[in-house]
This record gives C-alpha cells, sequence and structure tokens, in this order.
C-alpha cells in the first residue's frame, strides 16, 4: 500500500518524465539545486510549501485537473511530514545523508554542517534557491518542535566567522531549542552577535526597521513572523541550516495555531471555505480575470475583487469556485463569511471582524471591544499574511471597508446583488447570464450526457425558458436528476407556460422566486412599485418616463429608483440609451407581485394613464413628419419641455417608444377611446412611408380601421382601408389581403362619394394586381386611379395623381413598354417642376425624385444608359438627404446596374455593395436582385483593379 508522500511523488515524477525535460534543466529554470529536485521526486523529502511544487508541475505542462491532485497529494504528504518527522522517507530509495545535532556548546564538527550535496560531494554545497531552505526537506538532526526545552542566550551561540569585508557568513551550529514566546529574544541577541544594528539588518532582510524593533520587543498582539520574513532574517544574520531552521521554530511557536473541532471551549469558528462544486460550468474568461488578479498581488495595496449582479447568477457559487481554485497561492490560509447582506439586519463589520480575529487565531480574551480596535488589530494580524478571504452577500459599502486589509499578500473577494459603486479601487467581475451552450452543459453535468443528448432540442429549449440564469438552470437539472424516468419535453411544456414558469422552477429548498423575493422585499415602497409596474410596460425595455407614468412618480424619483434597481441587480441597464429591462424571469416576477400588491382598478388605472400619454407624445412626434401639416406642433404634446424638437428627435423617440406606443393603441381601442386611435394613425401616415420596413404598420391601420367602424365614420373607414392596403402590400407582402382591402376602401370611398379616396382605392387596388401577376388588370385600374385624381382639385389630389402615373409607369416599362412609360414620368415630372400650391418644397421635391428615379430606369430599359446615370444620382440624394433607407436603397440599385451597363465595374461594384446590404437590412424584395448582380460584377477581372 503506497504512502501519501510515494503517491506525491510518483506525480512529480509522471510530469517530469511528460514535460521531456532533464533534473538539470528544471532546476535551472525553477532555480532549485538539482538535488533538492532529486529528493523531491524520489519520495525522500517534502517541500514545506506548495507554491514551488505549482511552478514546478506548471513548467511540466499541468493542467488544472491535474494542478488540483497534486495539491490535495502535497496536503495529504506534507501533512504525513509533520506526523512522522523523525521516519526516513522513500526506504527504495537511498536517502540523502543527514546528520544529528546535539544541544552541546562545543563547535560544529564538519559533519553537522546538514545534508550533503551528492552531487559535488562537499557538504553544506547544496543551498536552496529562490526562497527555498532546508526546513523544506525532512529533517532528522534534532527533536520536534513541541518537544524543545530550555533557555536560549547568545552564550549559547557559537561565534560568527567573518570575511574581509565584514560580512557574516553562515554560523555553524549546535543550536539550543527555542521556548514559546522567545522569538524576540532570540532575534535581538542573535542580531547583536552578528554585529548588526536595526537598520543593517533591516536593509539586509528587506524587512522595515520598526518591524525588526516590534518583533524584538515581542509585542504582545503581533502573531510570530511567517516563514518568507524568518528566511531573510537568517539569511541577514549569516545563520546555517539548523540556525535558520531554529529561528523558524521559534517563529512557529509564536505563531496563532487553529485549534481542531472538538478541543473544547478554546474551540474557535474556522469561518472555512464552503464545499465547491464539482458541476461548476463556464465562467472562463471571470476567473481568468480573477487569477491575474491574485498573480499580481502586491502587499502594499491587497487586491479586492467585488462579484455583483442580479439574484440568481450564481455569484457565490462562483466566488467559492474560485477560492478553491487559487487556495494554493494563499497557503496562511482562506476565510469565508456570509455577511447575511440580504437579512433585515445584515452582520455588522464589528461582529465580522471578531469571528476573523478567532478564526485567525486570537483568544477571545484578546479580542478588543471597540471597532477601531478590531480593525487595528486584524491589519496588524494580517499585514505579513498571505490569506484569501471571501466576503459572500455583502449589504453595502460600510459593512465591507472595515473588512478589507490595509497591507499584506491578501486577495478579497467580495460578492453582493448591489454593485456597491462607492467601494474604491477595486477589481470589478461583472458575471451575465450563461450562454445557451453552457447552460446545456451544465445540465449535461447534472443529469448525464445521455438524457441531454436523447432530447438535445429540448434541452436546448429548457435553457432558453430559464432565460439561460444559472440557478434557473441547476434547478431544472437538479429537478430531472431527481426525476430519472421524466423527459425533458415535459418539463419544457410546464415551463413554455408563463403562468406557472416560477412554480416549475423549485427543486427541494432551490426556488427562483425565493431568490427574487429576498431582494424585492428589503426596497422601500416606492422602489417596490416601480419594479412591478415596470412589469406592465411592453416590448424589451422601457424608458424612464414610461416607468413613471406607470408608477404615478415624478420623473426625478423613476430615474433615481430606477438606477438604485439596476445597483441591486433588479433591472438591468441598456448599453446605449437611457432605458431600462428585466431578465425574462424577474419580468415573471414582477408580474406576479403587480397582481399580488396591485388591485385591478390601481392597474387599469395605471395603464390607462400611460397609454393617455403615450399615444399624445407619439401623435406630436408623428406630425413632425406631415406634409398636410407646415411644421409640428409642440403643445400637443403633453410635456412640452421635453418634446421632440425636430424630426430627428422625433424619430428617434417613435424607434425607441415603437412597442409602447402601438401597445397604447391596443389598450385605447379597447378602453373606447376611438377618436385617439384615429388621430394618432393619421399622423402616423406619413412617418410609415419613411419605415416601409417596418412589420408593424398592418397592425397600426388595422386598429384605426375598427376605430373608425366604432365611430360610424364610412369616410375614415376608408381612408384607413387604403392606408392598411398599402401596409399589406409593401410592408407585409401580402398582396391578396392588400387586394381584398383596397375593394372594401373602395365601396367605402365610392358609398360616401370621396373621389380622392376612390382614385386611392383603385391605384392600391392596381399595386396589388402587379404583385399577384396581373399586370394587364393592374393596367387597366391604374388608368382609372389617373383620370379619377385629375379632376381633384386639391394638393392632395395632385399627390395622389402623381403616385399614380408614377406607379402605371412603372408596370408598362415592365410588361416592355418603356416608351409609353417615358412618356407618363415626363408627365409626373412636368407636374413637380414648378411646384405644386398648398404643399412644401420639400414634400414636392421627394416626388420630383421618384418621377427622375422612373425617368432614369425608362432610359436604361431603352439601353440610353449613358442618359439614366444623371436623374438616378440626382434621385438617390434627394432620398439620402432625406434620410430614406426605403426609397433610396432600390435607388442605389438602379444606378449600380447602369454603372455596370456602362462597363464602369469598379463603381458598380461599389454601389452594389452597400445597396445589396441597406435592401438586406430593409427585407425588402429586391434584395435576391441585388445579391444576383453583385456575383455577376464580381465576375468581372478588372473589378478587383
Amino acid at each position: 500500500m503506497t504512502t501519501h508522500i510515494e503517491d506525491f511523488a510518483r506525480q512529480l515524477r509522471e510530469l517530469k518524465e511528460r514535460s521531456g525535460h532533464s533534473y538539470g534543466v528544471l532546476a535551472t529554470q525553477l532555480h532549485f539545486s538539482t538535488s533538492t529536485l532529486h529528493r523531491y521526486c524520489n519520495g525522500t523529502a517534502v517541500p514545506a510549501d506548495y507554491a514551488p511544487v505549482e511552478r514546478f508541475a506548471q513548467q511540466c505542462g499541468a493542467n488544472s485537473d491535474e494542478l488540483m491532485t497534486l495539491h490535495r497529494r502535497w496536503l495529504l504528504a506534507d501533512a504525513m511530514r509533520r506526523r512522522e518527522p523523525d521516519r526516513a522517507w522513500g526506504a527504495s530509495v537511498a536517502p540523502a545523508a543527514t546528520v544529528t545535532s546535539t544541544t552541546s556548546t562545543a563547535p560544529a564538527s564538519a559533519s553537522s554542517a546538514g545534508p550533503a550535496a551528492p552531487e559535488t560531494g562537499a557538504p553544506g554545497t547544496d543551498v536552496p534557491k529562490a526562497g527555498f531552505s532546508n526546513a523544506h526537506v525532512p529533517q532528522t538532526d534534532g527533536p520536534p518542535t513541541d518537544a524543545l526545552k530550555g533557555d536560549v542566550s547568545a552564550a549559547s551561540f557559537p561565534p560568527p566567522r567573518r570575511t574581509p569585508t565584514g560580512v557574516a557568513q553562515p554560523s555553524r551550529g549546535p543550536w539550543p531549542a527555542p521556548q514559546d514566546g522567545q522569538f524576540g529574544r532570540l532575534l535581538r541577541d542573535l542580531r547583536v552577535r552578528a554585529g548588526l544594528s536595526h537598520q543593517s539588518l533591516s536593509q539586509a532582510a528587506g524587512v522595515s526597521v520598526r518591524a525588526v524593533a516590534d518583533l524584538e520587543r515581542g509585542r504582545g498582539h503581533l502573531p510570530g513572523p511567517q516563514r518568507c520574513t524568518v528566511q531573510a532574517l537568517a539569511d541577514a544574520l549569516g545563520l546555517d541550516a539548523a540556525g535558520a531552521r531554529m529561528l523558524e521554530q521559534a517563529a512557529g511557536l509564536g505563531r496563532p495555531r487553529r485549534p481542531r473541532p472538538g478541543a473544547g471551549p478554546g474551540y474557535y469558528d474556522l469561518l472555512q471555505l464552503p464545499r465547491d462544486i464539482g458541476d461548476f460550468t463556464a465562467r472562463t474568461a471571470a476567473l481568468t480575470q480573477l487569477s491575474a488578479t491574485a498573480e499580481a498581488v502586491d502587499p502594499a495595496r491587497p487586491p479586492v475583487a467585488l462579484v455583483c449582479g442580479p439574484p440568481g447568477l450564481g455569484k457565490t457559487s462562483f466566488a467559492v469556485h474560485a477560492a478553491h481554485t487559487l487556495a494554493p497561492r494563499f497557503p496562511d490560509g482562506q476565510f469565508a463569511v456570509d455577511l447575511r447582506g440580504m437579512d433585515p439586519e445584515p452582520v455588522a463589520a464589528h461582529a465580522v471582524l471578531a469571528r476573523l480575529l478567532r478564526a485567525l487565531g486570537v483568544p477571545d480574551h484578546a479580542v478588543p471591544d471597540g471597532l477601531d480596535e478590531r480593525l487595528g488589530l486584524f491589519r496588524s494580524v494580517t499585514w505579513e499574511r498571505s490569506l484569501l478571504l471571501l466576503l459572500d452577500n455583502a449589504a453595502d459599502e460600510d459593512q465591507v471597508r472595515p473588512l478589507l486589509p490595509a497591507t499584506g499578500r491578501i486577495l478579497t473577494l467580495v460578492t453582493s446583488r448591489h454593485a456597491l459603486a462607492g467601494l474604491e479601487a477595486v477589481h470589478r467581475i461583472e458575471l451575465g447570464v450563461l450562454r445557451r451552450e453552457e447552460s446545456v452543459e451544465l445540465l449535461t453535468r447534472i443529469i448525464g450526457s445521455e438524457r441531454i443528448q436523447a432530447q438535445a432540442q429540448a434541452a436546448r429549449d429548457l435553457a432558453d425558458l430559464c432565460g439561460n440564469l444559472p440557478l434557473a438552470v441547476r434547478i431544472a437539472g437538479q429537478r430531472l436528476a431527481a426525476r430519472p424516468r421524466e423527459r425533458l419535453d415535459r418539463l419544457v411544456a410546464q415551463l413554455a407556460r408563463e403562468e406557472g414558469r416560477l412554480d416549475a422552477l423549485e427543486a427541494g429548498g432551490l426556488q427562483v422566486r425565493a431568490a427574487f423575493a429576498l431582494s424585492y422585499h428589503r426596497l422601500d415602497a416606492a422602489h417596490r412599485t416601480l419594479l412591478r409596474r415596470a412589469s406592465l410596460a411592453a416590448g424589451p425595455d422601457f424608458s424612464a418616463e414610461t416607468a413613471a407614468l406607470l408608477a404615478d412618480l415624478p420623473l426625478r424619483q423613476a430615474v433615481r429608483c430606477a438606477e438604485d434597481l439596476v445597483d441591486a441587480g433588479l433591472l438591468e441597464p441598456h448599453p446605449l440609451a437611457e432605458r431600462y429591462r428585466f431578465h425574462d424571469l424577474l419580468r415573471l416576477f414582477a408580474t406576479e407581485q403587480a397582481d399580488t400588491d396591485d388591485d385591478t382598478a390601481a392597474r387599469r388605472q395605471a395603464q390607462d394613464r400611460t397609454a393617455w400619454w403615450v399615444l399624445r407624445r407619439a401623435r406630436a412626434a408623428a406630425l413632425h413628419f406631415d406634409a398636410d401639416h407646415q411644421q409640428a406642433r409642440p403643445h400637443e404634446d403633453p410635456d412640452t419641455a421635453l418634446a421632440p424638437a425636430d424630426r430627428d428627435q422625433a424619430r428617434a423617440w417613435l424607434e425607441a417608444e415603437r412597442h409602447q406606443w402601438l401597445a397604447a393603441l391596443h389598450h385605447s381601442g379597447a378602453a373606447g377611446r376611438h377618436r385617439q386611435v384615429i388621430d394618432t394613425a393619421e399622423a402616423m401616415h406619413w412617418f410609415s412611408d419613411l419605415t416601409q420596413h417596418w412589420d408593424l404598420w398592418v397592425e397600426v391601420f388595422r386598429r384605426s380601421v375598427d376605430a373608425a367602424r366604432a365611430l360610424g365614420s364610412r369616410q375614415e373607414e376608408a381612408v384607413h382601408l387604403n392606408y392598411l392596403s398599402w401596409a399589406h402590400n409593401t410592408c407585409a407582402q401580402d398582396h391578396q389581403a392588400a387586394l381584398s382591402t383596397a375593394e372594401q376602401a373602395l365601396a367605402a370611398a365610392r358609398e360616401v362619394g370621396d373621389a380622392l379616396q376612390t382614385g386611392w382605392a383603385l391605384g392600391y387596388a392596381a399595386a396589388a394586381l402587379h404583385r399577384l401577376g396581373r399586370s394587364t388588370e393592374s393596367i387597366a385600374w391604374l388608368r382609372d386611379s389617373a383620370a379619377c385624381l385629375e379632376a381633384v382639385p386639391s394638393p392632395q389630389g395632385r399627390l395622389a395623381e402623381l403616385s399614380t402615373l408614377n406607379t402605371l409607369g412603372r408596370h408598362l416599362r415592365q410588361i416592355g413598354r418603356a416608351e409609353q412609360a417615358l412618356a407618363i414620368h415626363e408627365r409626373s415630372e412636368a407636374i413637380c417642376r414648378p411646384g405644386i400650391p398648398g404643399l412644401s418644397l420639400e414634400v414636392v421635391c421627394l416626388y420630383h425624385a421618384a418621377a427622375r428615379q422612373h425617368l432614369g430606369n425608362d432610359l436604361a430599359a431603352l439601353e440610353r444608359f449613358s442618359e439614366a446615370e444623371e436623374p438616378l444620382r440626382a434621385a438617390l440624394a434627394v432620398f439620402e438627404a432625406a434620410d430614406m433607407p426605403s426609397w433610396g436603397a432600390p435607388v442605389r440599385l438602379d444606378l449600380a446596374i447602369v454603372l455596370h451597363r456602362l462597363g464602369r465595374y469598379r463603381e458598380a461594384y461599389e454601389s452594389l455593395l452597400i445597396a445589396e446590404a441597406s435592401l438586406g437590412e430593409l427585407g425588402h424584395p429586391r434584395h435576391p436582385e441585388a445579391v444576383a448582380e453583385l456575383r455577376e460584377v464580381e465576375r468581372r477581372p478588372s473589378t478587383c483593379q
């Protein structure tokens, strides 16, 4: 049966052999002797510190799993070495030579200098490098530490030897055994004997003068110094290996020792790290960031890493896993404290400091009462240690600040649901939800790969329904693990029902709802109201104005509350705009709270208030684009001080809030406010021409048709049926629905004798017929439309006539009658050229540009390509200046085709690249045409010249 030391040594040898490096090469790279490395690998010695072991393993290419195994084996081997310090390990390998020292004051013989150096044959030449001392090798030259007796004084020490420069050379033993509490006296006597002042010893050892003086005086609140400090002092004092070991033993007697559980009244709370979870998944980037922080610890400025985020992201699991991973780098201890930040009364820093001091070995009677005194003692105890502190579940900055060490090789991990924005100089680690593949990997680790592979799509759907929130995914996995015969798609079906999703996400004591409730119930009334009412907002995100309206709060207060909820991890800020959004599961939770905490009347009142305000703002914003209004009317906005001031601001608001104002249309229609619905849709008519790629216009104009019918207005019904036909044909590409709707509009318009709407209905029906391939009928309907509209004297009649003529000419060109099309489009241009009374120059310019586009295409169809370029470029300039991509992108495609036919391939190629991208983004029906043209141009050799 192998021992722990043999297991440890065997893994070292396996790593070394796999690396292909020789002992000499590895020893040189790691800066310690070849013989020491031999002893570690053959089991005759065990390092007293894990750091060189980790460096050795990394040099040999060990992976993370091998590092964890090696660390565990080193711990077991080191414990075995400490339990049986006199045993000669590695019986199958010749042990290194050792000599037992005595307590005599006689001069040391050559054989008492310590282990021989087998590589050189000279005693005492096996000098460790880079912080390694002979204390790293099990010794047999003295009794165990806890058996040391006797007084220690300068008279017991052998005289120092001096070089011509006066530097102390290693002094040889024998050395007397120290007693507890005598480190300071021993250090002072050794310094005096070496002829060094406090300052000289400080400079030689790299330890401050004050620290040297405090150590010699044996100040009661200071623990024994750490090994690295003792080694530096021993080197500066010129001690031999046995003397250095004696000094370390004296320091060890003064260090606090952790009592073992069950040791009676003296047993302290060790604040041990919680158990790591074996199926921890993902978070590689965050672990790498934290590892880099731990690698670069500066004792003068010990780092603090803050892990924050919404509930359910796995902050504690991440921090615990990271602490276990980084533990070997902090050999003096790892401590975890739950600050209980979500409790009604979080743990006070005063109490946490007492627990930390006890865990660090300070007896109860030595823990002071005051916060400042505890803080001072805590920093004194930790200043020279290598520690990892995990402060979990912090409430706020004031709770955390007193717990942060001021100096020392210490890494502090803090987790909190709050952003703790006031915490200075911290490394922030933001955790987000998992990627879908990471969620599936977590499920795989919990329930096994067989079930996941058997229902791979169900596993992906399950991850999506959990919102890729780690807590939700884990609960789903744990539930499936407890029910090995349950199919994944059964749970998917349950989660697909929103009203029961949070109920299904429970597994034993794990509940998503409970995690959210902890944060919710710590909020004050205003914050709770805003959170639950914000769940009534439409769309993926919402503005502070919408939240203020729903919560019935002043805007400034709503902004403050929303920002506080972001800091609390309950809302997510939009990365670019001043907007907010929920995680999917948090939205469900907030909706539940709205149903529970607000009665039906309160919710309806909030939605009524919001819909009324939003539709007024939407109408005022849309009027910036209405050709029938020469200027916008800002007095119609519900908040004139913050109303959009120009078209750019109006468009930005309409686009950002389109889900909200569409929902408001639904709500107002259901509430019977039909006039407001019609007025809003009418104002949107012109704006819709600029955003034909939006898929909501069918719904907008369907609502306004319903409102007109509810009011019994056949004339308004005809108007909005025409708008709806246009939306079906142009936006939704549903040409049969467009034709049917246009026929309804035509019937209503003829019933009320409205010639303008009759002409529009004929034109919209013709457009649908053309898309359905019924070109002959389409042209006949367009001629009827043009004849009807020519008799309408109003400015709106001229615009309708221009639209009809342009469409008629296009249809003629497409059936091969380009000469007739050119004549019709020249007629359109003639109408536009002098201007149209009653219409703004801007609107006439747009219609003129449309006519010039058709002229260019007519000329191209007649193969008069050189003449076609100029009108197409003129039309493109107008549409791009007006920011009308739905109109500009097709013109750019037409221009590129002309350039291609003219043999100007490089220009055609550049224009096609832009046109293809724009048409693709718009989902335009001409996008395939652009792709085909681009491929043809790419085949031209001169394109790439």
